[in-house]
């Protein structure tokens, strides 16, 4: 099953929070963390959704997935 967000979402492991942390660089402040990668991932769909009923709820404008991003 193929998930409905197309956002990019960095999963890494937090020594200080002791716990795995995802963000979704596109959407600021959209992160979650979780015990184990898995419940990190499913932790941020649910923020991933909350972010963009939120967002609609403001009027603000909700960024298309750009895919891919690169860092230097």
């Amino acid at each position: 099953m193929a998930k409905k967000h197309r956002y990019e979402v960095i999963l890494y492991w937090s020594e200080p929070d002791g716990a795995f942390i995802a963000e979704v660089p596109e959407l600021p402040g959209c992160a979650a963390d979780g015990d184990t990668y898995q419940e990190a991932l499913a932790a941020v769909e649910v923020v991933i959704d909350e972010w963009i009923m939120t967002a609609k709820e403001l009027g603000r404008k909700i960024p298309k997935p750009r895919g891919r991003l690169i860092y230097a």
